[in-house]
């Protein structure tokens, strides 16, 4: 065993060329112990393990600074650097995080966790570096379909002109989380196919210094690749062809699937929980569209499995032109989601509510300010969406509904998401987002709102003396505090569902005024700029308590979404007592 020897980089150093292998196949071993008991990504990291162990053993981290784009592909190198332990004992397995995080190790330089980074930010210390005249290696490593981000092609293009030390490793494994899209990965395949010696070179066109290695699993030629570049005195693309999943055969015939998940048997990939049926409210609604509507389209941005059109199920639509998904480029989404609604096209775009953040600007001038009527999904915003300081959505409903022309709507359950979605596809007035919750409650009583008649909140049970808005899924919460303030005082108080995040019912505000001492307002969201002050602020110079609930300004992370509202004061008992307290 070398493994249980290795506590960092420097002990790997003293082992011979040919001993790489069996450390190689020791650390994949550790890997798919943790990942088979735990879940992660798989694919990425196992594909990512020769190049890691012979990246170690010539470079000299912390000193060489390495930058792993996304860094969900980082488990072999925190394997390396010291967090052995957290894959080879079950006990430490919650000792380390799926991202690179400096607070775990001096060898982890930021917390990422988002796709496209990796070039800027090895630039940026390229640049540190020199301004200190110091003369340590800079390593970017990028892949997983991240180079159609605009950043890494920005960064590309400074690179083309930048004059010192920069190694950027392209790990092409000719996968992003699904197939990759765009014209760069049709020149990366020619690249395969002429062992890098194709006139036809995307890194070349920027200026850049460009070698090949066909085989990314060879770890002599792994090292002989990365020693002839160490010191390099210009930035250089080391274009290395990966195998995604490697070590596992379930793995690599089916790379899409094994991106990332759950517990597993490592004997046939089954499973270990098999998950319960998945709900299908949004694929169906979006499938529906689609099958009526022949000048309808659905846009995604590299994570079609979020929106249900797994490999497989989506190919027929691709055919038909109504399924696009444009690769790791959501700003390109949304402004040709706008091109598309302009020019008489029903355009639907969605993903997961964190990677919206990359296109606020298209979102915003490209989409709002041209008006055109185009429907975006927000994936598993708040605190029951993705529960990660990197994967975090709290502050949607700040980064959306300030942006004129644009209507925010948040259903509590499956009915009212289909009339919603209804509405949207529909008009052709103004852009329409639909916040999209983890899960959806079904009431089985059919929504017949016409949303159309803007910022109209449902009062869901009218009462006195207070009155909750609930933003979504908290408006169970909300009717079970009234249940309790029932049973407990005798008191029949309000409860609204606002389900317009955009905008506020002012005519429903002015009506409460009469006969309500206290406003409540509740959001999984981020509480600074959120949903309730909107509610605080139009009742500034009035006679009437307002109560604002909300998520603390923080990056929280691996968190349980009830511990987390209810650490903010958002639990039955806590918001009981507070009515308690201030009314009764």
């Amino acid at each position: 065993m070398y493994l249980e020897k290795i506590n960092g980089p420097e002990d790997l150093k003293k082992l011979k060329i040919s001993d790489l292998k069996i450390v190689a196949n020791e650390t994949r071993e550790a890997l798919i112990n943790k990942i088979s008991n735990v879940g992660g990504h798989n694919g990425p990291n196992l594909g990512m393990v020769e190049i890691t162990v012979a990246l170690h053993y010539v470079f000299n981290s912390p000193v060489d600074k390495i930058v792993f784009d996304v860094s969900h592909q980082s488990y072999p190198h925190k394997i390396l650097t010291g967090r052995k332990e957290a894959f080879t004992n079950q006990e430490h397995f919650k000792d380390v995080t799926g991202y690179t995080n400096p607070k775990e190790s001096k060898h982890d330089l930021f917390t990422i966790g988002h796709t496209s980074t990796s070039i800027s930010l090895a630039l940026g210390l390229a640049e540190g570096r020199d301004l200190n005249n110091k003369k340590e290696n800079v390593i970017a490593i990028i892949g997983d379909g991240s180079l159609s981000g605009g950043e890494a092609l920005e960064a590309l293009d400074y690179a083309g002109e930048y004059k010192n030390n920069l190694i950027i490793i392209v790990n092409d494994n000719d996968q992003s989380i699904a197939e990759n899209h765009g014209g760069m990965y049709k020149n990366l395949k020619e690249l395969r196919e002429t062992n890098g010696e194709s006139k036809n070179n995307l890194f070349k066109s920027f200026g850049l210094d460009y070698k090949y290695l066909d085989d990314g699993h060879n770890i002599e030629k792994l090292v002989d690749l990365f020693e002839s570049v160490k010191n390099i005195d210009h930035p250089i693309v080391l274009h290395i062809h990966t195998i995604k999943g490697k070590g596992l055969k379930y793995a690599e015939e089916n790379r899409e699937a094994w991106h990332a998940g759950g517990p597993f048997n490592v004997e046939d990939g089954s499973p270990k929980y098999p998950a319960s049926n998945e709900d299908t409210t949004v694929f169906d609604s979006l499938k529906n569209l689609l099958d009526t509507n022949k000048r309808a389209i659905v846009l995604n941005a590299g994570t079609p499995m979020g929106l249900g059109f797994v490999q497989g199920v989506r190919d027929e639509y691709v055919k038909r032109g109504q399924f696009v998904d444009v690769g790791i480029a959501e700003e390109n989404m949304v402004a040709m989601s706008s091109g598309i609604a302009k020019n008489g096209g029903t355009a639907v775009f969605g993903t997961f509510a964190p990677f919206l953040q990359r296109t606020y600007d298209q979102i915003s001038h490209d989409l709002c300010l041209n008006d055109s009527p185009a429907t975006m999904l927000v994936l598993k915003p708040g605190v029951y969406g993705m529960n990660s300081n990197t994967h975090i959505a709290l502050c949607d409903i700040q980064m959306f509904v300030h942006i004129p022309n644009l209507i925010y709507l948040a259903p509590t359950s499956k009915e009212e998401y289909n009339q919603m979605f209804k509405f949207a596809t529909t008009q052709k007035e103004h852009p329409v987002g639909i916040r999209v919750p983890a899960k959806f409650i079904e009431t089985g009583v059919e929504d017949t709102t016409d949303y159309s008649i803007y910022n109209k909140n449902k009062v869901e049970q009218k009462g006195e003396k207070v009155a909750i808005f609930a933003v979504g899924q908290l408006i169970t919460m909300a009717k079970e505090v009234a249940k309790k303030i029932k049973e407990e005082e005798g008191l029949d108080i309000t409860v609204i569902n606002p389900r317009f995040l955009s905008g506020l019912d002012e005519q429903l505000l002015d009506s409460l005024k009469e006969n309500h001492k206290l406003i409540i307002t509740i959001e999984d969201g981020e509480l600074m700029g959120g949903y309730g002050q909107n509610i605080a602020s139009y009742y500034g110079e009035d006679n009437i308590m307002v109560k604002n609930y909300g998520i603390s300004k923080a990056f929280h992370t691996d968190f349980d979404a009830d511990e987390l509202l209810a650490k903010n004061g958002m639990s039955v008992d806590n918001l009981y007592n507070e009515i308690i307290k201030l009314v009764m």
